[in-house]
């Protein structure tokens, strides 16, 4: 079950990684200073680093044959930094 949560969720957050970052390269561009863009480019690699990760973590999940709590942890961890992240540091 978490195996199918955690990786719907690593699949949106790793597209909506790419669109962040295509939509700051083009339309934020003029409307953003240096600081504000390069923070909001920050977040959106970040993002796509912590998609990869949960993405490993779902798939050590699927090869694990007995404790799942520390991978779950992981995951968890992972989705919580990047909602702290968006929420606390975006322009």
């Amino acid at each position: 079950m978490m195996t199918q949560l955690f990786l719907a969720i690593a699949s949106i957050l790793g597209g909506t990684s790419v669109a962040a970052g295509a939509f700051a390269s083009h339309a934020l561009k003029e409307k953003l200073s240096d600081r504000a863009l390069e923070i909001f480019e920050t977040g959106a690699r970040y993002q796509m680093y912590h998609a990869l990760a949960l993405l490993l973590v779902t798939l050590l999940l699927l090869r694990a044959e007995t404790n799942h709590s520390l991978l779950t942890a992981s995951g968890i961890a992972f989705i919580a930094g990047v909602i702290i992240f968006r929420v606390a540091f975006m322009p």
